[in-house]
């Protein structure tokens, strides 16, 4: 799949998935993705778990409590920790939001389905996945991505025109 295409192909899924595994190497794929996402200052604050064992799977998606995401066949865990660059600003957001995209769109790409799931974890449900896999306390679970083939159809979410959002040489300007 070329990169527009994902990009224009990519969706926000919250449903069943097939009852079909991601083969290791998929999952490899997805994480080398997110690993060659740029960071400020290079400072690579970000850091990846792919989870491909069953039982594992089930646990977080237990922890996160939607009752779709217990048909995921994998999962991602994305980390974080706030550090500060040498001028004194933490870059971790941008950097895992980076990433993030990058694995949104490889995910997209291999023909699986995710969504970006952040607010619905913070706080005791991430300390409670870190503490599943083993997370350093000093390290943050920022991301939590079930994978997996969807089984039913992704919904077309309504994009406004590019002429309400973009514009060249000026704030809505024409030209």
């Amino acid at each position: 799949m070329e990169l527009m295409e994902a990009i224009r192909a990519r969706k926000s899924y919250r449903n069943q998935f097939e009852d079909t595994p991601v083969p290791r190497n998929d999952l490899r794929e997805i994480l080398e993705a997110g690993v060659a996402a740029p960071s400020g200052c290079n400072m690579q604050t970000t850091q990846f778990i792919g989870v491909d064992d069953p039982v594992l799977v089930k646990r977080l998606a237990e922890i996160y409590g939607k009752e779709w995401a217990l048909t995921a066949p994998a999962a991602i865990l994305v980390l974080t920790k706030e550090t500060m660059s040498p001028s004194g600003v933490s870059y971790h957001i941008h950097d895992y939001s980076a990433a993030m995209e990058n694995l949104l769109l490889a995910i997209t790409a291999k023909g699986y389905a995710s969504v970006w799931v952040e607010g619905q974890i913070r706080g005791e449900r991430a300390r409670e996945m870190g503490r599943l896999l083993g997370v350093p306390e000093e390290l943050t679970v920022a991301v939590y991505l079930p994978v997996g083939v969807p089984a039913k159809p992704m919904a077309e979410a309504v994009k406004k025109p590019f002429e309400e959002r973009a514009w060249f040489n000026g704030y809505q300007k024409e030209s």
